[in-house]
């Protein structure tokens, strides 16, 4: 386990210092960093000024040791709009997007886990059928599609929960169902065809020759077993939340890093497009090493070389 753990972080490292090269080139994406940041009415003089000022005018390794040296150190620079040191911005705004993430994998869970164990059970059954739609449908809707649409029943016509913002806890329902849904979709799927599979294993039979209650063998044994790989699509359902709320936060103008990302990239902010990238990227990894070492403490069996 240790030294299992061990390799996981070591990998991370090189993970990340793969996020450090894609998130310092992104300065360069749209051209000549010099003009983005001094705009278009300045002279040549001031043009050569500034690009030694940033040190745009070194070679690109010294560039990229400048940038991974400060990234190490939590500077990202400052925001070009905000003129703040990039990282506090993100955050400060970090908070609201992992509760909109775990409230949506909250979502998820709460309807993925018994649609998939009820189509399982209930095999080629018109409750398979209805579940599997439902899980379907949730993957087929546009999240953009889902938000405003719950937007204009939920707000608009019933005025049962806010429209926008994060003024109270009923304002993270309509975001987390909205960013939830395809998680759910894809949790349930893999529940279901996770429990067909165990459901049909020698050991299951054993279980209800028993005389054990039809109930204890499907929660304790079944969904036991089948947890296994749900546990690690979980765990990358969880960073794709933390990572993909860009189009939920902006359709329900939710004070998250997803949003803070849209404006960064809207108005040019580089050095906030850079904090946003390696800091999402750095969550990403956490919550997939994080998954890794549940996976192998579920399943004492799994041998990791």
């Amino acid at each position: 386990m240790t030294r299992y753990i061990v390799r996981r972080l070591l990998w991370a490292v090189v993970v990340l210092l793969g996020v450090s090269v894609v998130t310092f080139l992104v300065v360069y994406l749209t051209g000549d960093p010099t003009a983005l940041y001094m705009g278009p009415e300045g002279t040549k003089a001031d043009y050569e000024l500034l690009q030694h000022a940033m040190g745009f005018d070194r070679p690109l390794y010294e560039q990229y040791w400048r940038f991974l040296s400060g990234a190490i150190s939590g500077d990202f620079g400052l925001s070009l709009r905000h003129q703040r040191p990039t990282l506090p911005l993100v955050l400060e705004k970090l908070p609201a997007t992992i509760q909109l993430a775990l409230a949506a994998m909250a979502f998820a869970m709460a309807f993925a886990l018994p649609l998939g164990i009820i189509s399982a059970v209930k095999k080629d059954s018109l409750l398979d059928t209805v579940c599997m739609i439902i899980a379907m449908a949730g993957q087929c809707i546009p999240t953009f599609w889902l938000g405003i649409m719950l937007i204009l029943i939920f707000a608009v016509q019933w005025h049962l929960l806010p429209v926008y913002g994060r003024m109270e806890w009923r304002s993270l329902i309509l975001p987390a169902v909205t960013l939830g849904a395809w998680a759910m979709a894809r949790t349930a799927r893999l529940t279901r065809s996770s429990m067909l599979e165990v459901l049909g294993q020698d050991y299951m039979r054993t279980a209800r020759a028993k005389g054990l209650a039809e109930q204890i063998v499907i929660l304790r044994h079944a969904l036991k077993n089948a947890a296994i790989p749900v546990v690690t699509v979980i765990g990358l359902e969880m960073g794709s939340l933390l990572s993909g709320a860009i189009i939920t936060e902006t359709v329900f103008a939710y004070p998250g890093v997803g949003r803070l990302a849209v404006e960064a990239v809207v108005n040019k902010d580089i050095p906030m497009v850079q904090a946003v990238v390696f800091v999402v990227a750095t969550m990403f990894v956490v919550v997939n090493i994080v998954t890794d070492i549940f996976y192998v403490v579920l399943d004492p069996r799994v041998r990791l070389k």
